[in-house]
């Protein structure tokens, strides 16, 4: 498993990530689909998969960053598009350290259409890897051989 994230999730770059995530800017979003674009990984697999929410959550906040930016990114490279679910409604990642961020996430998402075997899980930002490797699991235990990680920035190390 690889990721990529090409941008550091602080100054400027947090703020564009911020206003996109949780004001729905279409501009931020255009530009983080840019900079995304910029630091594309070699290998872009066979599809892509954005990070599901759970119903609840999508219903309350109405917008699902990681789908917005996958639905670009696929129609921009012309890589296909996969689904998966989150079928856990989980606490928020946010205050949460590295061992309770893996555990609030076990089992949370699930595959109902197996995955090609190489899968993108694309994501705005990367803290500690919990939700990807939640997401690996569920797409290895349906059938990946592959699962890799593209986002737009990860945390500096040490802030996660």
């Amino acid at each position: 498993m690889a990721t990529q994230a090409g941008l550091l999730y602080q100054g400027a770059i947090k703020e564009l990530i911020h206003d996109f995530k949780f004001n729905a800017s279409p501009r931020a979003g255009v530009l983080l689909c840019e900079l995304m674009l910029m630091t594309q990984p070699q290998l872009t697999g066979q599809a892509f998969v954005s990070v599901p929410m759970h119903p609840a959550n999508a219903r309350e906040r109405g917008f699902n960053q990681s789908y917005w930016l996958a639905k670009q990114l696929s129609h921009r490279l012309a890589v296909p598009l996969h689904t998966a679910q989150r079928v856990k409604r989980s606490r928020s990642q946010r205050t949460l350290n590295r061992r309770e961020r893996a555990s609030n996430l076990a089992d949370a998402f699930a595959f109902q259409i197996p995955p090609p075997e190489h899968l993108v899980i694309i994501d705005d930002v990367v803290t500690t890897g919990a939700t990807g490797h939640a997401m690996a699991c569920a797409a290895l235990e349906s059938g990946a051989k592959r699962v890799d990680i593209w986002a737009v920035a990860r945390t500096p190390l040490g802030k996660g």
